[in-house]
């Protein structure tokens, strides 16, 4: 029987959940599909390939990754205030917008809104926090 290795083709069914129990992620919800990644090529976040690793096909497990193997720290370089004029009008607190950068696009969300300056933030949502993830490897490729 096949086991899942660094370069396996994988289909996984997954929850991820933070500490508190709230779910922010699932393959499960009505709609959605199982996720196909082929380990070892950066595509999914450390922690979650290497909880996948060893798996057999109809495994179920529960993995938790601490925020160093997820979407890492919270960057204070990556929450900057800007001018109104550098971003859409009527922007509001919570929206997501993009911008460009020497990398490419980025998304940011706006965290505050004043009368002349706009804080945006360019962290990961999940920046920060440790993640629970409940796996099921549905097949190996």
């Amino acid at each position: 029987m096949k086991i899942v290795e660094v370069n396996s083709s994988v289909t996984v069914n997954y929850t991820g959940r933070l500490n508190d129990g709230s779910v922010f992620d699932s393959s499960l919800t009505e709609g959605r599909e199982p996720l196909n990644a082929t380990l070892g090529q950066g595509s999914l976040i450390p922690g979650f390939e290497k909880g996948l690793l060893g798996m057999k096909e109809g495994d179920k497990k529960t993995v938790e990754i601490p925020f160093n193997e997820a979407y890492g720290t919270v960057r204070e370089d990556l929450v900057v205030e800007v001018t109104k004029d550098k971003v859409p009008d009527n922007v509001t607190e919570g929206q997501m917008l993009q911008t460009m950068t020497p990398e490419g696009p980025m998304n940011v969300v706006v965290k505050e809104v004043n009368d002349k300056n706009v804080i945006i933030d360019g962290n990961h949502p999940l920046a920060g926090k440790d993640l629970i993830f409940d796996l099921e490897l549905v097949s190996i490729d």
